[in-house]
């Protein structure tokens, strides 16, 4: 199924939680890197700014989160993306929506994470993790924190 959620050539999707009362900011990593549910490619870089898809079809990027929610173990309800985040990463020659979902709870979900083979790590913890991830992480870091 081409282009659903999850599936190579699908959106990707970057997971963070702000803790309402101190405002730590955490992200979520799975054992193959920071996007949900796949990694891109070694020659993944993000587009430029102005160039943003707009293809024809426009998928909502609602659609994603039920699936997310599903995979993650997460009640209905337990994220919503964030609009102000909306960036492309090409890779081989195919141009791919990242969105930013962030998690509604008060508390992270920790348990939910760790069962589905993930963990909550701050924006430090990222080391090692390829330069379109960094990139992407730095840009959901400067609209989580209105920079």
């Amino acid at each position: 199924m081409s282009g659903a959620p999850g599936t190579s050539g699908g959106a990707r999707l970057i997971f963070a939680h702000t803790q309402s009362i101190s405002g730590r900011l955490r992200f979520v990593r799975f054992t193959h890197g920071m996007l949900g549910f796949e990694p891109f490619a070694a020659d993944a870089h993000v587009c430029a700014e102005d160039d943003t898809p707009s293809p024809a079809v426009v998928t909502l990027p609602s659609i994603y989160l039920a699936d997310a929610e599903k995979r993650l173990g997460l009640p209905s309800g337990s994220l919503k993306i964030e609009p102000e985040f909306r960036l492309c990463v090409e890779t081989g020659g195919t141009r791919v929506e990242v969105h930013l979902a962030r998690f509604t709870t008060t508390d992270p979900p920790f348990e939910a994470i760790t069962a589905a083979g993930a963990r909550f790590i701050a924006i430090t913890e990222t080391r090692g993790c390829p330069q379109v991830e960094l990139d992407l992480l730095r840009k959901a870091y400067e609209v989580i924190l209105g920079g």
